[in-house]
């Protein structure tokens, strides 16, 4: 019997076209026996699956026609939800303002499950960049954006999304789950999170969890290549996220209630 439970009241084909979705997005374009073994579809339930998807606009091939890829509508759709997106129109002026400040990367993000994905950017005025996208996951736990959400929350919400066997990044990536867990309590203290060089070589980030709702979902950080980074300057990014977290936390009207 139906109890409503997520397993039983999906629709088959409908949860199968969300699977080659995500699958793409995820693992990148494929043919249709590839498609089948990454995601355990019969080759012949998937070829009409395809086919449809292509017609909507959903999937596109490449010019032999059997290697498939997102299709210009997943574009459609991805634009309308960053236009709909009440905390990305609030976001934006802050974020300038605090690329204008610093001159380095900025980066908004956005929790879901133990992911982080990046929602906004806006881009470093120095010809060294960090290599970034709007879209782009990672873990929460390796990131600055993750850990400073992470330690806005309870500890019976959080312990969950930090798994016990942790995969590397990088070669810098912290990999003890005592430790991971004790930078978030200190990011905890300090009202700020930060990384080096765990989820990309070079970099070192630094986060705020942004008070846009009644739980922390959204975060704000700055990239800076550790090459142009000494004390001062790293002082001045943690102050002025700092700032920034406490003037929107003072604001009556700032809270978008999720």
């Amino acid at each position: 019997m139906d109890n409503g439970s997520p397993a039983t009241s999906q629709v088959k084909s409908a949860a199968r076209v969300l699977d080659v979705l995500d699958d793409i997005a995820a693992n990148g374009p494929g043919t249709q026996l590839q498609l089948a073994k990454r995601l355990g579809i019969p080759k012949s339930s998937l070829h009409a699956l395809l086919r449809t998807m292509c017609a909507r606009g959903w999937l596109d091939t490449d010019q032999t026609g059997s290697v498939y890829r997102l299709g210009v509508h997943t574009l459609t759709v991805s634009s309308a939800y960053l236009d709909g997106d009440p905390v990305l129109s609030r976001a934006g002026a802050v974020m300038d303002e605090i690329a204008a400040a610093t001159e380095e990367t900025v980066h908004l993000g956005r929790m879901e499950g133990a992911t982080v994905i990046y929602t906004a950017k806006r881009e470093s005025k120095h010809p060294l960049r960090m290599y970034s996208a709007v879209g782009r996951r990672l873990p929460a736990y390796t990131t600055a954006l993750g850990r400073a959400m992470l330690a806005e929350m309870p500890d019976e919400v959080r312990d969950p999304l930090v798994p016990h066997e942790i995969k590397a990044l990088t070669s810098q990536t912290i990999t003890d789950r005592d430790e991971l867990l004790a930078i978030i309590d200190k990011a905890a203290q300090v009202g700020y999170a930060e990384e080096s060089e765990e989820s990309c070589l070079g970099v070192r980030c630094f986060g705020v969890a942004l008070p846009f709702s009644h739980r922390s979902v959204d975060a704000l950080s700055v990239a800076v290549p550790i090459s142009r980074l000494d004390q001062g300057r790293e002082d001045f990014i943690i102050e002025t996220l700092l700032s920034v977290k406490a003037r929107l936390s003072a604001m009556r009207d700032n809270r978008l209630v999720r």
